[in-house]
């Protein structure tokens, strides 16, 4: 059974809104964080990034957390955020050019997170889970959300869906096209509905944000442990969303060199793994690149200048990780062709995310940054749960989410 809970989120006004919006802290360096803050000095990334702006202090010293609080301070004694009088819910509504993505903002309890009712499919790395851990703990607020999946039954999607109606309370134009909105629920009646149609489903699942929820069980435990009052500190902030109203993208691999081996040769070997055919142009803009057969256990390769079209061999394995397009590229072509034993450190190995166009990928081959490029195919969003109801855990870049959420607009304050 899933529970879910009211809080009184922190946010700005709307007026201040396009100006707070951030995306998330994870997705930038330190230096393109300080680019975008010196730019826009009301920047969110002033608080989620906050080692941005002292380039010169270790990013795990402590004062780096304290002047992210410090930030965070500042602007709600100005004004820019105000906490709402009493607890609700939020309608996060993303308008994107790949269709509308509606989720609901409320509160979950780590317990469930530890019972398994919040089911999660990545593993986190104890560095990012500790730095977000120490984060929370300090600025006192978890400040960007956990994206989760639901299974949808009984039209519980288009329930929430019918409450995005009005104006919105915030609205940001972002700069790839799509349009975040958030519409607070403060109705006692359809908070009351919401918490008893969420107690009939089953399990929620982590799309994005497993070192946000593992770190929110840290801050958790931690102050416990401590004795005293947590306050909100057994609940951390999520966006749910049904299994239907998300897009999963394929996350490419790129490699720095062949192994010493010329682009023939390395076909050769590729040969003997899996059918290597000329795939021809494709269109640079898209994100995805179109199969040519219906055969499983296809994804493309660019090499030379050129792209291909692999089809590696039917494994018809029950394994779900086992059989994974990415698994079994690891294993055939990375690790027995080119020596990459170890995908999640591997230095010549990166990885480049779904919803970026065809034409990044040619461009970093093109000019000498990396040798060659594998672009995947998606996984199923079912694929995904079932691998998490099994407690298996996939591969590192599996998935790519849409939607991806901006951070600022919705913060949950632990006291």
């Amino acid at each position: 059974m899933v529970r879910i809970f009211r809080f009184a989120a922190v946010r700005p006004g709307r007026a201040a809104a396009p100006q707070v919006a951030a995306v998330p802290y994870d997705v930038v360096t330190a230096g393109e964080a300080g680019a975008v803050i010196r730019d826009n000095p009301m920047s969110f990334l002033r608080i989620s990034r906050p080692d941005a702006e002292l380039p010169d202090i270790p990013p795990t010293d402590s004062r780096v957390y304290s002047h992210a609080r410090e930030r965070f301070g500042a602007l709600q004694s100005s004004g820019v955020f105000a906490r709402d009088a009493v607890p609700g819910m939020y309608v996060y509504r993303v308008i994107a050019p790949a269709g509308t993505f509606t989720g609901l903002c409320c509160c979950l309890h780590v317990d469930d997170y530890e019972s398994g009712v919040i089911r999660r499919h990545e593993q986190t790395r104890y560095d990012k889970e500790e730095d977000r851990t120490r984060h929370i703990d300090t600025v006192n607020a978890h400040t960007g959300p956990v994206v989760l999946i639901y299974r949808d039954s009984d039209d519980l999607s288009r329930h929430i869906a019918s409450l995005a109606s009005g104006s919105p309370d915030a609205e940001v134009r972002w700069q790839d096209g799509s349009l975040h909105q958030v519409f607070r629920i403060s109705d006692p009646g359809i908070l009351s509905r919401l918490e008893r149609e969420f107690s009939s489903v089953g399990r929620l699942y982590i799309a994005d944000g497993h070192h946000r929820a593992k770190s929110a069980v840290n801050v958790a435990k931690r102050r416990r442990a401590a004795g005293g009052e947590i306050g909100e500190a057994d609940r951390f902030m999520g966006v749910l969303f049904a299994d239907s109203g998300v897009r999963i993208h394929g996350y490419s691999r790129l490699v720095r060199d062949l192994g010493g081996r010329t682009a023939g040769e390395f076909m050769q070997e590729m040969s003997l793994s899996c059918s290597v055919i000329p795939y021809g142009e494709v269109n640079d803009r898209s994100y995805q690149i179109q199969p040519r057969s219906d055969s499983p256990h296809i994804f493309h390769m660019y090499l030379d200048g050129a792209w291909y079209e692999c089809t590696l061999p039917d494994t018809a394995s029950s394994d779900l990780i086992g059989s994974l397009d990415v698994s079994l590229l690891q294993q055939q072509i990375l690790e027995r062709i080119l020596g990459i034993s170890d995908p999640r450190g591997d230095a010549r190995l990166q990885y480049l995310g779904g919803a970026r166009p065809i034409a990044d990928l040619m461009t970093m081959v093109d000019r000498g940054d990396y040798a060659v490029a594998f672009s995947m195919q998606p996984v199923l969003v079912e694929t995904v749960l079932s691998i998490a109801d099994a407690d298996g855990i996939m591969p590192p870049k599996s998935t790519w989410f849409e939607p991806k959420l901006l951070s600022g607009l919705v913060v949950h304050s632990l006291s």
